[in-house]
């Protein structure tokens, strides 16, 4: 498991969605990340470009049968940010479900 980190890159929430997505698959096309988000095509573009400079994300342009086709794969630097990040989030959660200093139980959870 990778050691918690919180990244600040792959944070934002349309980047965390991203980023979680292209962790279930080797690389997803573009239209496909923009519909699972439900944003424009220039939103996505900008939250790439981003992740891409971050060393995150891949993008490969290739030549379909009627139009350019744009895949995404998330990077090795990418996967391990991920996992880090998401350790880091699961770690501020369970502070939520620590037991309390004053009482040693835990609160109930909802």
């Amino acid at each position: 498991m990778n050691e918690p980190h919180y990244d600040a890159v792959i944070h934002a929430p349309n980047r965390l969605q991203i980023c979680s997505m292209l962790a279930a698959v080797d690389s997803m096309e573009f239209s496909r990340v923009r519909e699972s988000l439900g944003v424009s095509d220039s939103v996505l573009s900008k939250h790439l470009k981003v992740l891409e400079r971050a060393g995150y994300v891949e993008i490969t342009k290739a030549r379909g049968a009627s139009y350019p086709r744009t895949w995404i794969a998330l990077t090795h630097d990418g996967r391990r940010a991920l996992a880090g990040h998401i350790a880091e989030l699961r770690r501020i959660v369970d502070l939520a479900y620590a037991p309390s200093i004053d009482d040693g139980k835990a609160p109930p959870p909802d």
